[in-house]
């Protein structure tokens, strides 16, 4: 899911869902019982504006309607609103038949009951779960059970770069790993620019960042059962490291730790800072009125050599899934529109128009994800990024930790030096706050 948008989900909402008995989609109001010959659907915003997602989508969804005979009513949803909408439709059936959902939230909607399961019969209908890459299988839903979602964008994490920031701080090339890129960061704030932009009151983005920290230090959020496991030395040192950014290594402005949306990137296509480690991000600095020529982007750092799996992952494995709502009285309209939207064709034009990646294998192939922008992206998603927690708390750990971290980020803003023992103890309040098991 993207970061770039707003980052507190409505966890308490997601949790009082979970405990209530889905009714599914299929909304009464403007949805597919008007007719056989029409589907409703939520799309995520992806592009700088809601205005911009329709100039996308609409030529396609024209071109669906041309195909099936089937009309698409559109609604972009923002960020912000998305999840909160998504839950309110699960309870009430006042919903549409097909929407976009943040990949890292697969598992606590399939724990609502209301989405299609996606099994071997319902892929087939769209030609069969092997055309996607499996790191984006991997965040639509609970392992072993059949998902609840299908890829459409996938996103992962980079280390951007501005090359006149380099140039200027004598730098040759990007950092490889968290040690060079504190040294790096050092070099340019000597020189009167931030170092590294970072989004402190960002919960998901905190999430993101201290979920990759934590594999590298070997260690894991949730045990194997599903329990919250957020006090390991393991866990404590990836937070630890991550708010030292600011804290310690001072690479970070204290101004970071009130940024919620945006604000790391606008300053970083303003000049203001020289690196910002984020996800999917070229399409956003041309909207900023950053040049394609003005930056670089790098695989994000590992703790020593080169990224891979185990403890050399580097990236979260982000995106945005497809799901349908199992009550929707359209069901093989659904589908149709869900195979249309994961077509070879639709993949490139659309993950084209979003600088994302498809996660459909077929798509990749295209020159256009072999760009600047997008052939980092692309092999750390193949070999370096590993799914959040498919949980059913994944919703809430995103708000409990996400919100210990921003905590330990205005500490680290007032001036006080973050120890071991005060991250443990806000991990340990996080996990206090996860739902009893």
């Amino acid at each position: 899911m993207r970061t770039i948008r707003a980052a507190a989900v409505g966890a308490a909402t997601l949790s009082l869902a979970l405990a209530a008995t889905a009714c599914g989609g299929g909304s009464s109001a403007g949805g597919s019982n008007d007719s056989p010959k029409t589907l409703t659907y939520w799309a995520s915003n992806q592009g700088a504006s809601i205005s911009v997602d329709e100039k996308v989508l609409g030529p396609e969804l024209d071109k669906f309607e041309k195909q099936s005979g089937i009309k698409v009513k559109l609604e972009v949803v923002p960020w912000s609103d998305l999840l909160n909408r998504i839950l309110t439709a699960t309870t009430s059936g006042q919903g549409p038949d097909v929407m976009n959902i943040g990949n890292t939230w697969s598992a606590s909607l399939q724990a609502t009951g209301a989405l299609l399961p996606w099994d071997t019969a319902t892929f087939a209908k769209i030609g069969g779960k092997d055309r996607f890459v499996a790191s984006a299988l991997g965040s639509t839903g609970v392992q072993g059970k059949d998902p609840a979602a299908v890829p459409l964008y996938s996103m992962s994490y980079a280390l951007y770069y501005n090359k006149q920031a380099f140039a200027d701080a004598g730098i040759a090339a990007p950092p490889a790993t968290w040690d060079e890129l504190v040294a790096d960061g050092r070099k340019i704030e000597a020189k009167g620019r931030n170092g590294l932009g970072a989004e402190g009151s960002n919960l998901s983005n905190n999430i993101h960042q201290v979920f990759v920290l934590a594999k590298q230090h070997g260690a894991e959020f949730f045990t194997a059962d599903g329990k919250p496991n957020f006090t390991s030395d393991g866990a404590v040192a990836a937070v630890k490291q991550y708010v030292d950014l600011m804290a310690k290594d001072r690479i970070v402005s204290p101004s970071n730790a009130e940024y919620a949306q945006n604000q790391s990137l606008s300053d970083f296509a303003k000049g203001r800072t020289a690196m910002v480690l984020w996800q999917t991000a070229s399409a956003t600095f041309t909207s900023l009125g950053m040049k394609d020529s003005e930056w670089g982007v790098a695989p994000a750092p590992v703790q020593s050599g080169a990224p891979g799996s185990g403890t050399q992952v580097n990236s979260m494995v982000a995106g945005i899934n497809m799901a349908v709502f199992k009550n929707t009285h359209n069901l093989d309209g659904a589908a149709q529109f869900v195979k249309f939207m994961t077509s070879d064709a639709e993949q490139k034009i659309l993950n084209t128009a979003y600088g994302s990646i498809p996660p459909v294998k077929s798509a990749q192939s295209d020159p256009a994800f072999n760009a600047q922008g997008t052939a980092v992206l692309r092999q750390t998603l193949a070999a370096s990024a590993q799914a959040l927690p498919q949980v059913p708390d994944e919703s809430q750990f995103e708000t409990a930790v996400g919100t210990a971290v921003k905590e330990l980020f205005a500490e680290a803003a007032a001036g006080r030096a973050v120890a071991t023992d005060s991250v443990r103890a806000r991990l340990r309040k996080a996990e206090q706050q996860m739902p009893a098991k």
